[in-house]
């Protein structure tokens, strides 16, 4: 092992870019006093967030979570059904279809991907099943083109937990666009930020309809305070999309960043005992974490690792624990993949600030202990 360098600073997993054009939409919201649900600040960002991943409508929600509970209750998802999840994800998802009384039912993960192995989700339909959730993790797009088919098949709704994955790319077109709803997280450590909340997308103007309903305590949109049935409380605010505008005004620029950081983890980390995300044929992985897995033939383990790293103020953060190995959600199965996966898998510094000598100054870090 070689001897290591003190970082001269503490480097965060993630920080987002925040700069003076947020505070300058932020404070024109402030100072109309329309601050709370109705603003067009909403309706613009909706609007052109929906562009962006090739959606005719967008339903602004409070957060991540809420958009996927209110994408299957809008999709008529409830007790009774079944929904197929991924084991390998963030518990949120899971969450969500507990919400809507569903049970979630989980699929191992790809090894390639990471993602979703389609053959794991063909084994766990059921005549019960009523949707499969496609998540693409850690911003790398998931195989839509086979979900999309099996969910055909099978006569089942296909929903996108997109919350990691702005930007991406599957087959020429936008992570987004290929479900019947399609859920976003703009929560502060995700590619386009408004502090919290979330948005749900679809083509279908029934759907948005009914979305938008159900965001609203299900009030009438002719009568007010009439309430025909129970709804939700989602609504994002004005001050978080006039936030979410000014992230979209420098996306470009932060895709591009993002892409540039990868490249140079890449280039630091080559010869390692380390497994990095694989570029898909026909896939733009935007990296929303710069994840890696550490090798089996590694000297060390994940732990030790993690230490190492925090030891020289470089932050880290592991994979997810996956879903069905946590207390609420045991269901006495082996998903192998996803296991070995969350018990190798870091995610290492990924924001769009971060310069070329702090990745320099990580991949030497790993390298001190690795080589």
């Amino acid at each position: 092992m070689k001897a290591a360098k003190k970082a001269r600073s503490f480097i965060p997993v993630y920080e987002p870019w925040i700069g003076r054009a947020e505070l300058e939409r932020v404070t024109r919201c402030v100072k109309s006093g329309w601050i709370s649900s109705i603003g067009e600040e909403i309706r613009e960002f909706e609007g052109r967030f929906a562009a962006l991943c090739d959606r005719r409508f967008g339903v602004a929600t409070s957060n991540g979570t809420t958009a996927l509970h209110l994408a299957l209750a809008a999709l008529g998802i409830g007790p009774g059904d079944e929904v197929v999840v991924p084991a390998l994800t963030f518990i949120a998802t899971a969450n969500a279809v507990h919400y809507a009384g569903a049970t979630p039912v989980f699929a191992d993960a790809d090894r390639s991907t990471w993602n979703l192995d389609p053959s794991a989700v063909e084994a766990k339909i059921t005549r019960r099943t009523r949707a499969i959730i496609a998540v693409h993790l850690y911003g790398q797009p998931a195989d839509m083109a086979r979900l999309r088919a099996i969910a055909r098949r099978a006569r089942l709704h296909l929903v996108e937990d997109a919350a990691e994955a702005h930007g991406a790319r599957y087959h020429g077109r936008p992570v987004g666009a290929f479900g019947a709803a399609s859920c976003f997280s703009f929560y502060g450590n995700k590619m386009v930020t408004t502090g919290e909340g979330g948005m749900v997308l679809t083509s279908s103007a029934a759907l948005a309809g009914r979305l938008r309903l159900l965001r609203d305590h299900a009030m009438s949109p002719t009568q007010r305070y009439y309430h025909g049935e129970i709804g939700f409380n989602y609504r994002m605010t004005t001050l978080q999309a006039a936030l979410g505008l000014a992230q979209l005004d420098r996306f470009p620029e932060i895709l591009e960043r993002k892409r540039r950081i990868a490249a140079w983890y890449r280039a630091g980390l080559a010869g390692l005992p380390l497994e990095m995300p694989l570029e898909m044929p026909r896939s733009e992985n935007v990296h929303w974490m710069f994840s890696v897995v550490l090798g089996r033939d590694a000297a060390v383990d994940r732990a030790t690792l993690g230490r190492h790293l925090l030891e020289r103020g470089i932050d880290w953060r592991p994979f997810f624990v996956p879903i069905p190995e946590l207390p609420p959600y045991r269901d006495g199965q082996r998903y192998p993949v996803a296991a070995e996966l969350g018990a190798r898998g870091l995610n290492l510094p990924s924001g769009p600030l971060l310069a070329r000598s702090q990745i320099r100054f990580i991949c030497d870090a790993i390298a001190d202990l690795l080589t």
